[in-house]
């Protein structure tokens, strides 16, 4: 570890205490893709004041950090983040009902929050009860799945900049688009969510959760270590077709597959390395772009 980290880390200590300040801590426990080398500091800020804080003390120090919620969608490479990295997922995950809306931090789990919905007799998000993120990065990449999509329910995002300043926009203002928003491209990271729904059935939400649930278990390979869906949809395509009919679905690097079960997944069959997937998704790509012409693009995040 760096003079940088060292000094960093201390003040870290500070802001979070001793028991939420890690070093050297291996990002293969903290990934849905079981794989990543150490990141030089990893800390757990309890609320907002803390997470304000941490950012600001990372931002004097001129160190690297980055946000995860629970670690969905996101490789972190073998050799490890030599910066900070900031976990919302575990102490920032409140979630509160008024009406038909429902405030939650960016670190609530969209399973959490819809069953949270569905306990409150509200419909709209049954089509996140199955993605395996926090709200944060949902709203970040726009999250969706059936047919629905965070456009949908999302009123307004709580945000913080690099300097630990805090700004209230409203849905419009961060240019949702198909796996979008403008919020990575303006250093700002979500805080917090507010989303509005409409008043069903607590029957009929439940039964469409447990509908979408099951064909999520049918279709996709929910046993295996995975950061969901790896590649965007092009336009006019399905990724998973396209790599199908590429002749790629089953092909193996090292420990990494793209799953027999969705070809649109990549899968950890047990020991992979960040670099068996990240070679993987690379051949994947050249193979889909050499048969049709078209080129893949990443949903994961690469750290």
């Amino acid at each position: 570890m760096t003079e940088l980290y060292k000094e960093l880390k201390d003040r870290l200590y500070g802001i979070c205490g001793e028991g939420r300040v890690l070093c050297d801590e291996p990002m293969s426990k903290h990934t849905t893709f079981k794989v990543g080398g150490p990141a030089a500091v990893y800390v757990i800020p309890g609320n907002e004041d803390e997470l304000s804080a941490v950012v600001r003390a990372c931002t004097e120090a001129g160190a690297d950090f980055y946000v995860i919620g629970n670690g969905s969608n996101l490789l972190v490479r073998d050799r490890g983040y030599n910066g900070v990295i900031i976990e919302i997922g575990r102490c920032m995950s409140d979630i509160k009902t008024d009406g038909t809306t429902i405030t939650a931090s960016a670190g609530a789990s969209l399973a959490y929050i819809a069953a949270a919905a569905r306990d409150a007799g509200l419909t709209g998000f049954e089509f996140a009860s199955g993605i395996p993120g926090t709200l944060g990065g949902a709203c970040v990449m726009n999250a969706g799945a059936y047919d629905g999509q965070m456009k949908d329910v999302l009123v307004s995002v709580r945000l913080m900049d690099r300097s630990g300043q805090f700004y209230d926009e409203s849905a419009e203002d961060i240019k949702l688009d198909y796996r979008y928003s403008n919020i990575p491209e303006r250093g700002l990271m979500v805080v917090s969510a507010v989303m509005k729904f409409r008043e069903g059935e607590r029957d009929e939400i439940t039964a469409r959760m447990k509908e979408l649930n099951a064909r999520r278990a049918q279709k996709q390979p929910l046993e295996y270590p995975s950061a969901g869906s790896t590649f965007k949809r092009p336009a006019g395509y399905f990724a998973g077709k396209l790599i199908q009919d590429a002749g790629m679905q089953g092909y193996s690097v090292g420990g990494a597959q793209v799953s027999t079960k969705h070809a649109g997944f990549v899968i950890n069959t047990g020991g992979a390395s960040a670099e068996d997937i990240w070679q993987l998704t690379c051949d994947v790509i050249k193979a889909v772009e050499d048969r049709f012409g078209v080129t893949l693009e990443r949903e994961i995040k690469i750290l």
